[in-house]
């Protein structure tokens, strides 16, 4: 049994090593527990606000990198393009516009619980 838990260890350490190289989260927290007769490893998934707070936080940041792009190139800066200006300008329309929807469809589904009878 205790193989098992090292090798259930060496995967979760693995995982977490390769996430972290390709600079993406995990989508969910692992635990490795000793005491665990079945199932060494859980998995903890984020709450669903946290998620959202990290979505809103990453196109804030889009939003930035262009905002600070369209500066660079607006004062003269000549390592900057025009079609990378744009293109980034695309990438954060397109995750505000996303993030939007998400919110609107959010705001529907609540609306449509409200009126639900009890």
């Amino acid at each position: 049994m205790s193989s098992q838990l090292s090798m259930n260890r060496l995967l979760v350490e693995m995982r977490a090593m390769q996430a972290e190289a390709m600079s993406t989260p995990l989508p969910g927290k692992l635990l490795v527990t000793d005491q665990a007769a079945e199932g060494d490893v859980k998995q903890v998934t984020p709450s669903f606000g946290d998620m959202f707070k990290q979505a809103i936080n990453e196109v804030n940041t889009q939003q930035q990198i262009s905002g600070q792009l369209r500066d660079r190139y607006d004062r003269g800066d000549t390592t900057i393009d025009l079609p990378q200006v744009m293109v980034e300008s695309q990438k954060a329309k397109v995750a505000f516009d996303a993030m939007v929807e998400v919110r609107n469809k959010l705001v529907s589904a609540y609306e449509e619980i409200m009126k639900m009878p009890i």
